[in-house]
């Protein structure tokens, strides 16, 4: 190199700070973390990994005899207690993954003072134990399922994981969002557990889009868990039309947070030894 030469270190913005290649050279460090939220929570519970199956089958129980047999909310054809099922599933590994995000960083101050790595492995990897949760609880919907007498088309095995990895994102993208606003502001895991009753009943766990009209629909779509749970429930009980209209506004701001929540994430993460 010429001793002239001058080399200028700029800091990165925008979708380059990102640095994904980092994510994937610390995927055992991702691991392990979760992992270790697996074991943690389970290691003294003398029930253990079916916790994962008594919390959405007695939370089904009781929606399904309040909203289906004393309120009778339809359920677009499909027997309620599965078409709840259906709407508990996505709903509840979202809302796990929501709320361990946000309080992630915090909990991990120790690590993130001492030892270098990308932060944003910390909120990704709390959302990956409620994801083996979802795979453990969706054997309860394929008993249902038989019992009921139901078969699912074969677009279902493909739409079925989309809209996991759509939940799973929109997760991420809320929960890095949410998990550095909490390092400088602890309200907002005060703030959380009210946050997620609300979201759900502003969500089609209960109840089908189509009790509302057309044209609400497309604010529905706002929400981007209407698209989650309205694309699960058409890929897996093929019940009506799929709702492309709402879907596609759900997706829309299902990006439009992951992206946010993520850059802010980055853009925050480096006053996080500071304030944590």
């Amino acid at each position: 190199m010429d001793p002239t030469d001058t080399i200028v270190i700029r800091p990165e913005h925008g979708l380059a700070s990102l640095q994904l290649g980092e994510l994937w050279r610390y995927r055992e460090l991702l691991g392990f973390l979760a992992w270790r939220d697996i074991r943690v929570r389970y290691k003294q519970s003398v029930l253990g990994v079916l916790w994962v199956l008594i919390t959405p089958v007695v939370t089904m129980a009781i929606f399904s005899v309040i909203f289906g047999r004393v309120a009778r909310i339809p359920s677009d054809g499909a027997p309620y207690p599965i078409f709840c099922f259906v709407g508990l599933l996505p709903w509840l590994f979202f809302s796990q993954s929501l709320q361990r995000a946000t309080a992630s960083v915090v909990a991990e101050h120790n690590l993130l003072t001492k030892v270098y790595f990308p932060r944003l492995i910390v909120p990704v990897a709390a959302t990956l134990a409620p994801l083996v949760e979802l795979g453990i609880a969706s054997s309860v919907l394929v008993a249902m399922m038989v019992w009921y007498g139901l078969v699912p088309s074969l677009h279902a095995f493909v739409l079925a994981p989309l809209c996991v990895a759509w939940a799973w994102l929109l997760a991420i993208g809320a929960g890095t969002l949410l998990s550095a606003a909490n390092v400088h502001y602890r309200d907002v895991g005060q703030m959380i557990p009210f946050l997620v009753q609300v979201w759900m009943y502003a969500s089609p766990v209960v109840y089908p889009v189509s009790m509302f009209p057309e044209t609400w629909r497309f604010v529905l779509g706002l929400n981007p868990m209407v698209g989650v749970i309205e694309g699960l429930r058409f890929a897996v009980l093929g019940h009506g039309s799929l709702p492309v209209a709402s879907l596609a506004v759900s997706a829309g701001v299902s990006l439009l947070l992951l992206v946010t929540g993520v850059l802010s994430f980055k853009r925050m993460e480096r006053t996080f030894a500071d304030v944590v």
